[in-house]
């Protein structure tokens, strides 16, 4: 099995050079499933994935196909859930996929940088949610109203359409985007204190339906905050919003060798930005979870009677909980209204916190390492694999009739998928420690 996984691997490497295509990913995808499911010998599984990462590397410069993302992904997942992988390679390897990896691929195929800057926006709320959902189980179907909170906050004021009701100038210089970022951390969790006072007196159904409603609440007010005085400029959304000047960023860039053009500096700057805000996003869910409020939260979670008998507060652990998770999705609100330099309310609603929670189930609930995986997996099939399938029905099977194009049943397939998840994996792609071994029990 050693030589065969090995044999594998050097042939779509050599593949990769000579003949880039789909059956060639396919072929490395199956590498790639030997490599993590086979029993091989720790130092065979780790040459495996060197290999495989710079064979997917090699396949995405030379081809631009996103299959060979979906393969890095899955080696970060194996690097993440695979045992006796020395530490120092796991980190090596991880940081080459996603500093050297992506950004080669980028300049291939600036899809990918979009792809890779949209999965790194969902995984840091899916984090957030993650907080809520999977710590404190607390189920918040509005969770995307916070999105728009922070999102607003930097395009109303980033672009001109604040001087329509304030004395000023306006839009605010790009450099201020970064001051937003913060502002808007304590905008979304005031915000969020605001909604869970009434809703966390609740639980179960109750606040599910109340969260639901209150996330409508908000985006009804975007969409008609237009008049009688105009803050949001209503359906029409605000565009353009600004961007921060990144003159340093390309004179660093130079310095490194690389070359940017007007198609991919804004692109590389942006991933790196939402790479290093995942890298602080999950810093601080892993300190939050090993701190006082953590084990709080999942007391609260595992039995509320019992909690709040041993001396845990209720509505204040829970508010706590609540504004956590808003304040992480209200900064990458502002990093997503500056890369689209557009906002409208139509990017906020309920199917939008319904995605992220199916992220966060789909990876396992209370799991980091599972929320990002969660979002990496619905953020392809969402933006690429459905669109990609919808082009191949159009283009090789024209007698099918339109409203059969598979873009158009997201929904159905986001459903399709909590299902199966539910009845046979519903500790999630990566569960939590405390969430396998409680299902071990009962099994």
């Amino acid at each position: 099995m050693s030589l065969l996984s090995l044999a594998l691997s050097l042939v779509f490497l050599a593949l990769s050079f000579l003949a880039p295509n789909t059956l060639t990913a396919f072929l490395g995808l199956g590498a790639l499933g030997v490599a993590a499911f086979a029993r091989l010998e720790p130092r065979v599984r780790t040459l495996n994935l060197a290999l495989l990462t710079l064979a997917f590397t090699l396949f995405l410069r030379n081809s631009g196909n996103t299959l060979g993302l979906i393969g890095l992904v899955g080696i970060l997942v194996a690097l993440t859930t695979l045992p006796r992988i020395p530490r120092g390679i796991r980190v090596v390897l991880g940081l080459a996929i996603l500093l050297l990896s992506v950004p080669i691929a980028g300049f291939a195929n600036t899809f990918i940088f979009e792809l890779g800057i949209q999965i790194g926006i969902f995984a840091a709320m899916s984090l957030g949610l993650n907080v809520v959902v999977g710590m404190a189980g607390l189920l918040d179907l509005g969770y995307a109203a916070f999105f728009a909170v922070g999102a607003y906050t930097w395009a109303i004021f980033g672009s001109p359409q604040a001087g329509k009701f304030l004395q000023g100038n306006f839009p605010l210089p790009g450099e201020y985007m970064y001051l937003f970022m913060l502002i808007a951390v304590v905008t979304t969790a005031i915000t969020g204190l605001l909604i869970g006072l009434p809703a966390l007196r609740l639980r179960g159904d109750y606040l599910a339906i109340v969260t639901l409603g209150l996330g409508e609440v908000v985006r009804i007010l975007a969409n008609n905050l237009d008049h009688p005085i105009n803050i949001t400029n209503g359906p029409q959304g605000i565009t353009p919003v600004g961007r921060p000047p990144i003159d340093w960023f390309r004179s660093l860039m130079g310095a490194l060798g690389v070359r940017l053009d007007e198609t991919t500096d804004y692109q590389l700057f942006f991933y790196l930005l939402v790479l290093v805000m995942i890298g602080l996003v999950v810093l601080a869910n892993v300190n939050l979870a090993n701190s006082r409020f953590g084990r709080a939260w999942v007391a609260i979670r595992e039995d509320e009677i019992a909690a709040q008998a041993m001396g845990i507060p209720l509505l204040p652990t829970k508010l706590i909980a609540f504004m956590t998770g808003a304040a992480f999705s209200g900064v990458m609100g502002v990093i997503y209204g500056a890369q689209r330099t557009f906002v409208s309310p139509e990017s906020f609603t309920l199917l939008a916190s319904i995605t992220i929670l199916a992220m966060v189930i789909l990876g396992g609930m209370g799991s980091i390492p599972g929320a990002i995986l969660g979002a990496a997996a619905l953020t392809i099939l969402n933006l690429d694999i459905l669109k990609t399938f919808s082009e191949f029905v159009r283009t090789s099977l024209p007698w099918i009739p339109s409203q059969v194009d598979p873009a158009k049943y997201e929904r159905l397939v986001f459903g399709l998928i909590l299902i199966l998840m539910m009845i046979y994996r519903p500790q999630g792609l990566i569960p939590e420690a405390r969430h396998r071994a409680e299902l071990e029990e009962e099994a």
